[in-house]
């Protein structure tokens, strides 16, 4: 089939899925409003892919048919194959800015690293391995569109998921049949899940003795019998653009995965049961999820930036010195994150060849995006002051009765009052509407609980030679 168009992804779309939000069962996601207008740019981007002029960028030949699929599912052999996952995907970013972070390009790239982990998961089940070369196979010839769910439900945290009060809470498997494994209970946070062909459940956790039934990994289409999603509120009321210029296009949506006896069909089973494999598994793939993830997250510091400046010199502030240096600060830090991404893909070479450790990527994602994004939304409210609270609408400025005083009292330094206020309900959609405010617990919380992410590196085998470094300098002193 190769790669999809805008409308084969929306036809999709039409099936017998459960989703739910606000209790009630939506029959189709592509005619729901406050659905409707992320899933057009969904569909965008799927048609972005036949355009002549980015064609090249966001696709490459099929190994098994020759048609063009998505560079998002390239195995990349060389630094000339890496830099063009880069491009790819860095393309896509800029066309939503930075601010999905469950583009179909991640999905695409972690089944591409579990295709790279396949010859480590042949060690411990191999009837499984080869099902998961298949599926990496099916979704890179169908351009299908992933979800995926990672966490058990937020219940009891000091407690593994067979010591909870109902143990069946959890997603764990409750027998085998002939045609598969039945599994019951339910796991967080599917993101895009309402616009999504399948879902990925994935391996997140670590599980120990005695949790082998929580030890899973498949994927299944999103229309399977018992497959439940139920979503949070939608952030896209049916604003205009003027008024809700990310809102209404960038919405992706979050959904808890409700797992009712579902049947996973044995070709679709990737792990089951096995807790090594369960929980080192993701580690032997070759950092395209992370890859893809620091791109977005260094296009939206991109964006973050421009808007930065945009307000300060609405309102006439970058000539002030502490104004500019909280926006060079800003700006330099983008620059930081233009070259831990240059070296991030140098990286991904390197481990491919050599077996070298992917520790930059993952503190450039887990790390330094994060902290920096929250310092760029801090930047932001500091400079817009009372400007992001006092935003008319646009019917507002439609109103001939008060048009002509908003544009004597809000206009901006150079700027019509309605140009002004379009930007500073682009600066209060991003940091101060549900939109935004999801925008920063989303990211700050993108690779899990920031403590457990950061003392990772902590126990890095690297740790002990920065201490010797201090050893050897002591020895020297005596």
């Amino acid at each position: 089939m190769g790669i999809r168009t805008g409308r084969q992804y929306l036809q999709g779309l039409r099936d017998d899925r459960a989703v739910y939000v606000s209790g009630e069962r939506i029959r189709d996601v592509t005619a729901y409003p406050p659905f409707q207008r992320t899933v057009t740019t969904l569909a965008e981007l799927y048609e972005l892919q036949h355009d002549p002029a980015h064609k090249p960028v966001l696709t490459y030949p099929s190994p098994t048919t020759g048609e063009p699929v998505s560079t998002s599912f390239l195995i990349a052999e060389t630094a000339e194959d890496v830099a063009r996952r880069v491009a790819g995907e860095e393309l896509r970013a800029e066309a939503t800015f930075g601010l999905m972070g469950r583009l179909p390009d991640f999905m695409n790239a972690m089944v591409t690293d579990a295709a790279v982990a396949a010859a480590y998961l042949a060690q411990h089940q191999p009837q499984f391995a080869n099902n998961l070369v298949r599926y990496y196979e099916y979704c890179r010839e169908n351009d299908l569109c992933l979800t995926h769910t990672l966490v058990d439900p937020q219940i009891d945290r000091s407690k593994g998921p067979a010591e909870q009060a109902d143990p069946a809470a959890a997603l764990h498997r409750v027998r085998e049949t002939d045609r598969g494994i039945i599994v019951h209970g339910a796991r967080m946070l599917s993101t895009l899940a309402p616009f999504a062909d399948e879902i990925w459940v994935g391996p997140f956790y670590p599980r120990k003795a005695g949790e082998e039934p929580y030890a899973l990994c498949f994927a299944i289409p999103i229309d399977t019998p018992g497959l439940k999603f139920i979503c949070r509120e939608p952030y896209d009321t049916g604003r205009s653009r003027f008024d809700r210029p990310v809102s209404s296009r960038f919405d992706e949506e979050d959904a808890l995965a409700i797992f009712d006896h579902v049947l996973v069909p044995w070709e679709r089973l990737f792990i089951n049961g096995d807790i090594e494999a369960s929980n080192s598994f993701l580690v032997h793939g070759a950092g395209y999820a992370l890859l893809q993830a620091t791109i977005r997250g260094v296009v939206k510091l991109r964006f973050l930036a421009g808007l930065a400046c945009h307000l300060a010199e609405a309102i006439g502030r970058s000539a002030a010195p502490h104004v500019q240096a909280q926006l060079g600060e800003l700006v330099a830090k983008v620059e930081l994150g233009n070259g831990l991404l240059r070296a991030s893909a140098q990286d991904v070479v390197a481990a491919r060849r050599e077996g070298l450790s992917l520790r930059a990527l993952a503190a450039a994602l887990w790390v330094f995006i994060p902290e920096t994004q929250m310092r760029a939304a801090e930047i932001i409210r500091q400079l817009s002051g009372s400007g992001l609270i006092m935003t008319p609408t646009e019917r507002d400025f439609d109103n001939p009765e008060i048009a002509p005083f908003l544009e004597q009292y809000l206009q901006g330094k150079g700027l019509s009052a309605r140009a002004r206020v379009r930007l500073f309900k682009l600066a209060w959609d991003l940091i101060g509407e549900q939109f935004g405010s999801r925008q920063l617990q989303y990211e700050w919380f993108y690779a899990g609980d920031p403590i457990f992410t950061r003392s990772r590196f902590y126990r890095s085998p690297v740790v002990d030679n920065y201490k010797q470094m201090v050893m050897r300098l002591l020895e020297t002193a005596n």
